[in-house]
């Protein structure tokens, strides 16, 4: 590490309303440092890079970048002076192919030439060298969850950039990708890049930071070098106690709540189904665990169980009576909950204020807050102001629209209005998926205690620690087919890791 400064931001402060997202926070980066900027959700972690790029604007403060003063700036002034940033939410055209929303915005608009030939070389290689790889000339519309991250962080390393920002780049990749992006980013430190990472996932923040600074309520709480701490310091200096992840008591299985005989998709451009004879019971009083490698079909299962996708082959049965393809509002009335993988597109309506969105599940149900044709604004608002107490939903207001709450306390939105109405089945997608450690806990305490009250789970999750902590039974998807259940407590996770290569 260099002892140069690349980086000084003093006294920052921002404000939305009557919310202080930042608050007189000052930090310095070196050349050739990593530090990991850390906090709970809402701490303002996001909100002092977004001003940092060029998003926001401070109220007040200063940024100085290489020397130089950076104030009042926009991305593309950012850009210039050597900072880039890989969001935690994409910001892909989904229409246009993975080659042309690398290259879109690094060539002129008026150059008779593109150079998409030395550039498709180029990605090739960060591509193969960070175990990222994606089709070059894929839509963006036609690639999973997982997949879209790949692109981000492609668009960032393709550009030259001296400081680069990863709000949670981990998020969906594997812990073999992880570690291929992990040994690139250090060889380009060694460069001379110099790192800021938000990250949730300590394990991985004790691995490639050299410093961490923690954020709490908008301020800066807590400084260390990363070779002083561990993964519980870690947790208590975020949330400012102690944390325990709860780990749940074997049950006895109740009746199958929801079963899949033999059921096939077949997707429109591909000979190989999305999914592939794929049987799977969820019973009560149990959680079901899914592991497997992004893309292998996990997403269109989910949509399946959702009732957003119609089968071609095979049966549904529900409290084991056949069904046809249930929508998604029978699915609701039956006692259905489910917790989206893609918050953002499938988990609120960005738009709308909080308390609406609390409320969304209740339109066409039986109401508790309508009498007659008219809506109770009242009951509906303190409604809402009671789980975001429960839940701990960082906002200025149940006013608020949520497309301004940060992506964990957007996630902690959508799992009050989910577990709060006591669903009998819950499909939890990625439900952690940005989560801090508290919240980690509190998501664990919150399944559990509806498996432990007789609820079936779906789990689908890429975090095996958190699979194995949690589930009775895993299943493994491997390109679109499901394994036998296997009883958690007996597998490893290095078991898991191979059966999830498709090795068994």
């Amino acid at each position: 590490m260099n002892e140069q400064v690349v980086l000084e931001i003093s006294q920052v402060s921002k404000r939305f309303g009557k919310l202080s997202a930042n608050e007189n926070i000052s930090l310095t980066l070196q050349q050739g440092e990593i530090i990991a900027l850390l906090g709970e959700n809402g701490a303002g972690k996001t909100t002092l890079m977004n001003i940092l790029f060029g998003h926001y604007r401070a109220d007040q403060g200063s940024i100085r970048v290489f020397g130089q003063s950076l104030s009042n700036h926009s991305p593309e002034d950012a850009l210039q002076a050597g900072i880039g940033m890989v969001h935690q939410h994409f910001t892909l055209a989904e229409n246009l192919t993975v080659l042309d929303n690398i290259m879109l915005g690094t060539e002129p608009l008026w150059s008779p030439i593109s150079h998409r030939r030395k550039a498709r070389k180029l990605l090739h290689d960060i591509a193969s060298d960070a175990g990222l790889e994606v089709a070059l000339d894929s839509k963006v519309r036609e690639l999973t969850v997982g997949q879209r991250q790949r692109v981000e962080i492609l668009k960032a390393l393709y550009r030259n950039v001296r400081i680069l920002i990863l709000d949670e780049p981990t998020a969906v990749l594997t812990p073999q990708e992880v570690d291929d992006l992990f040994t690139l980013l250090r060889r380009m430190v060694e460069g001379g890049l110099s790192i800021i990472i938000i990250s949730h996932k300590l394990q991985e923040v004790l691995s490639i930071s050299d410093r961490v600074v923690v954020l709490r309520h908008g301020r800066v709480v807590g400084e260390a070098s990363t070779d002083n701490v561990d993964r519980d310091q870690l947790a208590e200096m975020i949330v400012g106690r102690q944390i325990e992840r709860p780990t749940a008591i074997p049950r006895v299985a109740g009746k199958n709540l929801l079963s899949l005989q033999r059921v096939s998709v077949h997707g429109s451009r591909s000979s190989r189904p999305l999914l592939d004879d794929v049987s799977l019971n969820v019973p009560a009083s149990q959680i079901t665990g899914i592991a497997g490698v992004s893309g292998n079909g996990q997403s269109v299962l989910a949509d399946v169980l959702s009732g957003m996708r119609r089968i071609d082959s095979g049966e549904w049965l529900i409290d084991g009576h056949a069904v046809s393809t249930p929508t998604p509002k029978q699915l609701t009335t039956l006692g259905f909950a489910r917790i989206p993988e893609d918050r953002h597109t499938h988990g609120v309506v960005g738009e709308m204020n909080l308390w609406e969105n609390l409320m969304l599940d209740e339109i066409g149900n039986p109401p508790r807050w309508r009498a007659g044709l008219t809506l109770n604004r009242d009951a509906a608002r303190t409604t809402a102001e009671g789980l975001v107490k429960q839940f701990d939903i960082r906002c200025s207001s149940t006013e608020q629209p949520a497309a301004l709450l940060s992506g964990g306390n957007m996630q902690k939105l959508i799992l009050a209005r989910n577990l709060a109405r006591k669903p009998r089945l819950i499909l939890a997608n990625q439900p952690t998926r940005g989560l801090d450690e508290g919240a980690i806990a509190a998501v664990h305490a919150l399944l559990i205690e509806a498996r432990d009250r007789g609820a079936g789970i779906l789990l689908i999750t890429e975090d095996l620690d958190e699979l194995l902590r949690l589930a009775d039974n895993v299943v493994v998807m491997h390109a679109g087919t499901l394994s036998e259940p296997l009883p958690a407590n007996n597998l490893s996770q290095r078991e898991l890791g191979l059966r999830m290569a498709g090795s068994h």
